[in-house]
């Protein structure tokens, strides 16, 4: 039997249909979308039409020519000279910074810099990363990293009975080892033990290995927590009440401190399974990882404490630390 071939489909020019909206109703959602940030939910509303109607309003915006889309390469050496800036702003070893991803996640934004902050580090087979808990590490974890095989990936705090997968800090480790084709090393112990469990725990063969782990580090990722009482999600183990944390401006370890870096204890936090914040100091490679202009204050007090040597930031949070800097003499 002869095969049959479809026959080609044939170009036919077409003239473009008329738009059904009118120029006005295309400028003011582009307006509202592109320049006060309005959301198509709130455009929408704003307009009396529904969602669908917004995105095809949007789209036929851009075909008229009343919204222009430019898509430029950032500029590394823009970049560089603000990372060297900022450097000997903190007074620290290295700034990664990258272009801003609006409307990103914080791990999706940071973790290519941070893959380069890792493999800087040098870590071979046999070294250990330490991982914090925190939405941007929890994001960062879910991204792709380089492949660091043989690498032992451990947590640097407890947090096996956290509701929030942000502070889960085993599954982070996890992620995180899966990633970088490295072994995990897990924690099976909550943040603030009671005292006689903690007695128990410290003894228990697996969380010793971690705890020395602690003290021969190569390197560790941390998060930066923003200032305590300003959050909507924090770890179970932290006090809420103002007084305690009244002048903490940030947490790095479940561990808070003030805008000189000075920890500031809470009731229980001498039962904190979690490293000391000036046990970071003696570690070779310290990233910490943050976004955002409520984290500046944080960034500065945890960099001028010296509980990290790295940071890998944005170009919006970079400008904001380095606007924040005292004048030079």
């Amino acid at each position: 039997m002869a095969q049959r071939h479809k026959p080609h489909a044939r170009h036919v020019p077409t003239e473009r249909q008329p738009t059904r909206f009118s120029p006005s109703q295309l400028y003011e959602a582009a307006r509202l979308y592109w320049n006060e940030d309005a959301t198509q939910a709130e455009i929408a509303e704003a307009l009396g039409t529904s969602r669908p109607t917004v995105s095809r309003l949007l789209a036929e915006a851009r075909e008229a020519g009343i919204v222009h889309i430019e898509i430029r390469k950032p500029s590394a050496t823009g970049l560089s000279a603000l990372a060297r800036e900022l450097t000997r702003c903190l007074g620290i070893r290295s700034v990664r910074i990258t272009p801003p991803g609006k409307g990103l996640p914080a791990g999706r934004v940071l973790a290519g810099a941070v893959g380069e902050a890792l493999r800087d580090a040098g870590l071979g087979r046999g070294d250990a990363l330490l991982v914090s808990s925190g939405s941007t590490v929890h994001g960062v974890s879910q991204e792709a990293l380089p492949n660091l095989p043989g690498v032992l990936v451990a947590p640097t705090v407890g947090g096996q009975n956290e509701i929030d997968s942000s502070y889960q800090t085993n599954e982070i480790t996890r992620r995180v080892a899966v990633k970088i084709g490295g072994t995990p090393v897990l924690l099976h112990a909550p943040a603030l033990p009671g005292p006689e469990l903690r007695e128990w725990l410290i003894k228990d063969p697996q969380v010793r290995q971690v705890l020395r782990l602690w003290k021969t580090a190569k390197c560790a990722l941390l998060g930066v927590g923003a200032p305590p009482l300003t959050r909507t999600s924090l770890p179970s183990v932290l006090p809420t009440d103002p007084v305690t944390l009244r002048n903490a401006v940030g947490d790095i370890c479940v561990r808070p401190y003030d805008s000189q870096g000075t920890p500031i204890p809470f009731p229980g936090s001498d039962r904190l399974i979690a490293m000391d914040l000036a046990a970071l100091t003696k570690i070779q490679h310290t990233i910490a990882i943050a976004i955002g202009e409520n984290k500046i204050t944080s960034i500065r007090a945890a960099a001028r404490a010296g509980y990290f040597n790295t940071l890998v930031t944005d170009v919006d949070t970079a400008n904001a630390l380095l606007g924040s800097c005292p004048e030079p003499d």
